[in-house]
């Protein structure tokens, strides 16, 4: 896209010396209710695409077009849910730590090296790089941003078609102030997570 650079160039340097670049990256720590989504995607060579970016930064539209062409470029990935029960008995860094070692487990060797947006999951047994949005500057990290978020925002819309009192097809689960409105009239659901602070003082 004019006047947007493309990723891929850090990627491209790291596939000189490794055998695949595994781009993790997660979605939903700041909730306050539904789980983390975590997506570990891994590449052997770059597609040429410039509208994968972090998914932040683009349209939900965009974010789902964006998937079926990394599906089409053969892009493998794998996705972790953290559900609100391991959230709540671990405490949310732990938690997302946990899942993002499961997800770049189960596609690294030790010949791969992992980049991760800023948290460093450890126990890899692969070179690891965590650096400061990650998302803005690997293409690895925003493929799995992007396939994260859609995979979150669906599971987001269907428990709202289930129980719409909250606005989860609209806020996310984030703390909008259609959402804290809705908490307060309703009190938490079993999906909203009770270690957050907004959340443990309701009923």
């Amino acid at each position: 896209m004019a006047g947007i650079r493309a990723l891929g160039a850090l990627d491209r340097r790291l596939l000189r010396r490794a055998d695949a670049v595994i781009g993790v990256d997660e979605v939903g720590r700041g909730a306050l209710a539904g789980p983390v989504v975590v997506c570990a995607a891994r590449l052997t060579s770059v597609p040429r695409d410039d509208g994968i970016r972090d998914s932040k930064t683009i349209t939900p539209r965009q974010r789902e077009e964006a998937v079926l062409r990394l599906r089409d470029a053969g892009l493998r990935w794998v996705v972790c849910e953290i559900d609100v029960e391991l959230i709540d008995r671990l405490n949310i860094l732990e938690a997302t730590r946990r899942a993002m070692r499961a997800a770049a487990l189960s596609l690294a060797s030790p010949a791969s090296v992992v980049v991760t947006d800023c948290l460093d999951p450890g126990g890899l047994g692969c070179a690891v790089l965590s650096p400061v949005r990650a998302d803005a500057s690997y293409f690895s990290v925003a493929a799995a941003s992007i396939i994260a978020k859609v995979h979150r925002d669906r599971i987001m819309v269907d428990l709202a078609r289930r129980d719409p009192r909250w606005g989860w097809d609209r806020n996310k689960g984030y703390g909008t102030a259609d959402h804290r409105s809705a908490l307060d009239r309703w009190g938490r659901s079993p999906h909203h997570r009770l270690s957050f602070a907004w959340t443990r003082v309701l009923p």
